[in-house]
Parts: C-alpha cells; sequence; structure tokens
C-alpha cells in the first residue's frame, strides 16, 4: 500500500497598518494597565510580514498540493486589499470591537482566508511576524475538553515588552 505524499506550501506576504492595543470591554484605567504605552490613544504602526501555509497531498495529477495562484488571490483579497496601508481598529470592522492585537489579527485572517479557498480544510497555519522579534502563528481554534478556552488577560509595565503584541 502506498500513502500519498503530503507537502505544506507556504505563501509570504508583507503589508503595513496602524492600531491601538484597547478592549471596549474595559475602562480607560484597565486599557492602560495591561496595554501600558501600547494604549497610546494615536496609536502605532507596524510593517507586518504574514506566511500562510497550506498543508495537503500532493495530487498525482497537478503536482500540488494547491494551485499557488489560488492562494495568492486569497492573500490579495483578505490583506492586500483590506489590510494594507489601513487603520486597523477603524477601518476593519472586525475590530471594531475586538482589540486588534497580533493574535487576533491572525484569527481575523485565518477565517477570512478559509472563505477565499476551494478546500478550506488545506489551511494549515497563519504565522504573522509583526516585528524581528514578536512572531504569532494561529493554527485554528483552540480547544479544551471540547470547550473553548480564552487566555487569561496580561499585565504591562513601562514598555509592551511583556506583550507579544507589540515588543519592540
Amino acid at each position: 500500500m502506498s500513502q500519498q505524499p503530503v507537502a505544506f506550501l507556504t505563501r509570504r506576504e508583507t503589508f503595513s497598518a496602524c492600531h491601538r492595543l484597547h478592549s471596549p470591554q474595559l475602562s480607560d484605567a484597565e486599557n492602560l494597565e495591561v496595554f501600558g504605552k501600547c494604549n497610546n490613544f494615536h496609536g502605532h504602526g507596524h510593517n507586518y510580514t504574514v506566511e500562510i501555509t497550506v498543508r495537503g497531498p500532493i495530487d498525482s495529477r497537478t503536482g500540488m498540493v494547491l494551485n499557488i495562484t489560488e492562494l495568492k488571490e486569497a492573500i490579495e483579497t483578505v490583506i492586500m486589499k483590506r489590510l494594507d496601508h489601513k487603520n486597523l481598529d477603524k477601518d476593519v470592522e472586525y475590530f471594531a470591537k475586538t482589540p486588534s492585537t497580533t493574535e487576533n489579527l491572525a484569527v481575523y485572517i485565518w477565517d477570512n482566508i478559509r472563505l477565499q479557498l476551494k478546500k478550506p480544510e488545506l489551511l494549515y497555519e497563519v504565522k504573522i511576524h509583526e516585528t524581528p522579534k514578536n512572531i504569532i502563528t494561529y493554527r485554528g481554534p483552540y480547544l479544551l475538553n471540547g470547550i473553548y478556552n480564552p487566555i487569561n488577560k496580561r499585565i504591562a509595565h513601562d514598555s509592551c515588552t511583556n506583550i507579544s503584541s507589540d515588543s519592540d
């Protein structure tokens, strides 16, 4: 019995956007405590690098896991048209009530890339390099005993170094 080879295909893209780490579910004082200087009213920007990876069997007829053109078009629609040179908090409806952390940005990209793919089950990973030192990897919803388990809130200090979303 022969096994079909499985491969990972990754496409990388860069985009620029600004945001403010702020949660509408927290008071101003709580936002300052949690996000520190990254809660600056005027926000700040990033040059993000995003890697979208699909995983699947190599099709014996085409020799591909997925036509790279399909992935390229999905990235163009979801990332370049909707996020590039945007204020995430003001220009992207999803972030009106959801803090625009890089973790949540990865979830947004995951959910929307899946909607663009003919075989959404091939989506394996969304990786966002927010800075050269801060990288978020998202591989879909986290279930604990079949129940979604939200992460506890983080506490900020004098800088954003403890917040994976906006450290240097």
